[in-house]
């Protein structure tokens, strides 16, 4: 019988945390879903010993990597050997590679645009049994298809080879023009840096001198694309999404501030319909669940104003339950937590679930604050949990802190927003926060809201 094509697999071993603390099974992983769906597609499973993790990478493991025909990677945890033997594979080899991601995590921006195969985990840190059949299914067809390319045209997975013309035999006039583009995209950056300052329409002018996107640095794009949302130019920020090149414009970040903006623009459904495809594609994440519970949260006020009382209750239930599972996502991120215990607080009556959360939600913020580098949102987070806490002191020091630090209009428009919703249900209750008006006010004067 002939030798199959080797597979070599690149991943973890043993069990490991990933970045929200869940453990991954990696071993059972490996057991479950790769063994089976490699040998079923035909190849031979080929994994790198333990001991050829620990230190420096040994000649074997760069012969795996360069010299197997096909191979699997796991980037869930965003394992540093990992990714660092993926670089070494797309620089070696133009095809190829398929890559694996538990979901729940965030794959780096760096290969967030790249076809990833996400499977979902049980509580044991294995591969969860009803998606077990499914996960396999998908890595069979990825290599069985990969290896039908390889008797045609090979399909180009690496970066490398796909978006660099002539790698890796580059020309040394290439490089030349490289430092040019370099300089160019620093400066460029400073001219939206500048015109940020001066409003939307020297946005748009540094936006029609730029040229073709595709020939735009990425940076520079992101950069113009988020400058758009500073100033509250929502309008300009999806038709640049529009226009971007698609492996830029289908990033995780990009898909998540054209869900913002739409809804912002009042185009709810459609902010839907991108935020539900991202989480399918890209799996479960804090801030994809946190934009759309906004969604879900502003067509309850409009149900509200329109005076449709059974529907306001049940678009409120969906806000909190979607801003929940953005919060159960990343503890660490408190933003859709707090959105939770605040529009629990506006049930009637109060969800009692909020008075276990706030503490969590407390505990984020706070180690947020005391380990990085804070920034509006997290003392926006204190100062809701001091309206909502009636503590007067700490709302006003959370508010100053949080006005000191406000970068964009909308920020302080929508904490206000907020604000003034506690307010108003406490009202209705018979309860008075008056102090807090000209909290609402101090925010709405720094966004500008007339």
């Amino acid at each position: 019988m002939a030798n199959q094509p080797l597979c070599f697999i690149l991943m973890p071993f043993g069990k490991k945390p990933d970045a929200t603390g869940r453990i991954v099974d990696f071993d059972a992983v490996y057991r479950e879903l790769i063994v089976p769906a490699v040998t079923e597609a035909g190849l031979d499973v080929l994994r790198a010993d333990a001991e050829m993790t620990g230190g420096i990478i040994h000649k074997p493991m760069f012969e795996r990597l360069v010299l197997c025909e096909y191979a699997v990677a796991d980037l869930t945890t965003a394992n540093a050997n990992v990714f660092y033997e993926l670089g070494v594979r797309h620089a070696a080899r133009p095809w190829s590679t398929v890559l694996l991601f538990a979901e729940g995590g965030r794959l780096p921006f760096d290969v967030a645009p790249l076809r990833a195969i996400p499977y979902r985990l049980s509580a044991e840190g294995k591969v969860e049994a009803d998606d077990l059949p499914t996960a396999r299914a998908a890595l069979v067809d990825r290599l069985a298809a990969a290896r039908r390319a390889a008797a045609d045209v090979p399909l180009k997975d690496s970066p490398l080879y796909e978006l660099l013309d002539d790698y890796p035999g580059l020309a040394h006039t290439k490089t030349d023009v490289f430092r040019e583009q370099v300089r160019s995209s620093e400066e460029r950056k400073a001219g939206i840096a500048a015109a940020r300052g001066q409003g939307l329409d020297a946005l748009r002018s540094v936006e029609a001198s730029l040229g073709p996107l595709a020939d735009t640095g990425s940076a520079v794009v992101i950069d113009l694309f988020l400058s758009y949302r500073a100033v509250s130019a929502w309008q300009p920020m999806v038709d640049l999404a529009g226009r971007m090149p698609r492996p830029l414009a289908e990033t995780v970040m990009v898909q998540e501030q054209l869900g913002l903006a739409l809804n912002r623009l009042g185009r709810g459904a459609e902010a839907e319909v991108v935020l539900k495809n991202l989480i399918e594609k890209r799996g479960p994440s804090s801030e994809t669940y946190g934009i759309l519970g906004r969604v879900y949260k502003d067509r309850w006020k409009a149900a509200v104003e329109s005076g449709n009382r059974i529907k306001a209750v049940g678009l409120l239930n969906q806000a909190v339950e979607t801003y929940l599972q953005g919060f159960e996502a990343d503890w660490r991120d408190a933003y859709p937590g707090i959105n939770a215990v605040t529009l629990m607080e506006l049930k009637e009556p109060p969800d009692p679930r909020r008075q276990k959360l706030v503490p969590i939600v407390v505990y984020a913020v706070e180690r947020r604050i005391a380990v990085g580098k804070p920034d509006y949102w997290d003392y926006a987070t204190l100062l809701e949990l001091a309206v909502l806490a009636k503590d007067q002191t700490a709302a006003e020091e959370a508010a100053s802190n949080a006005l000191a630090r406000m970068r964009e209009l909308w920020e302080g428009e929508t904490t206000a927003g907020n604000l003034r919703l506690i307010r108003k249900t406490r009202e209705k209750r018979g309860e008075s926060l008056e102090w807090a008006v000209p909290l609402e006010q101090a925010l709405d004067l720094a966004a500008d809201v007339t």
